[in-house]
Formats: structure tokens, C-alpha cells, sequence
């Protein structure tokens, strides 16, 4: 096995619309500050909707998060899904699909490679996730 010695990472924000209307934005780290500039593109691409997010601690407990929510309330309702439950999630199914599309039968030479291997996935890639079939059942 190929080891490096190195913990690189990199995380990824996404959200599907009604429509199948796509969305994902690619961080260094899964905190508040990459959450907050996720949200405020999301907001400007989709100025009116409604947000369902996981309880993860950046979404729920970060402060400036709360208030930004908080001060886009007209527009933007936010709704948790229930915890331990990623099944009602439908980008998790993204997040699934990615998995096994880019990890499982190819090996990329570095971390950089595999990096662009995830933009061009989730830049090209429709997914054409039933909402409904996840948030209604």
C-alpha cells in the first residue's frame, strides 16, 4: 500500500433543488467559515428556498451561522433533518454515488489528482435525485 505520510482532505457542500438544479462547492475544511460562504453563494444562486440541513455543529450551534439564518429568514427556512437518519438526506446519495465513482476502481496519483477528479465529478455529474422520495417517506 502507497502511504504518504500526509492527512490532506478536502470537503464538500451540496445542495439539489426541486428542479434538479445542482449545486456543490468544494473547502479545505468543514467548518463555519467554508459553511457560511457555501450558504451565501447558495443564497444568491437560489434567493427564495427552503434549507434542509444535518445537525452537524457548524450548522446548528455556530454563532454567526444562527445569525446569518437568522437575518435571511424571509428568505431562506431552514429545516433539520432527523439526527442519525443521512437516509432522508438525498445529497447523501450524491456523496454515495462520488464514493464509489471516484474512489472505487481508480487509483490517482496524488492528492491534487484526486482533487480535480472530485471537481470535475461534481461540476459534470447529474445526479437526477427524486427529492420527494426522500423527504416524504
Amino acid at each position: 500500500m502507497l502511504t504518504t505520510g500526509k492527512h490532506d482532505k478536502i470537503v464538500w457542500y451540496g445542495s439539489i433543488s426541486d428542479d434538479n438544479k445542482q449545486f456543490f462547492r468544494q473547502y479545505p475544511t468543514g467548518d463555519s467559515d467554508g459553511f457560511l460562504d457555501y450558504i451565501d453563494k447558495l443564497h444568491k444562486r437560489f434567493p427564495k428556498m427552503i434549507l434542509y440541513m444535518d445537525k452537524a455543529t457548524y450548522h446548528k450551534k455556530e454563532e454567526r451561522v444562527r445569525r446569518y439564518l437568522y437575518h435571511h429568514r424571509d428568505t431562506i427556512k431552514v429545516r433539520w433533518f432527523p439526527s442519525g437518519f443521512p437516509e432522508a438526506n438525498p445529497v447523501e446519495e450524491c456523496w454515495r454515488q462520488g464514493k464509489d465513482d471516484i474512489l472505487g476502481s481508480t487509483f490517482h496519483q496524488s492528492f491534487n489528482d484526486f482533487k480535480k477528479a472530485t471537481q470535475t465529478y461534481y461540476r459534470t455529474k447529474r445526479f437526477n435525485i427524486d427529492l420527494y422520495k426522500y423527504l416524504c417517506h
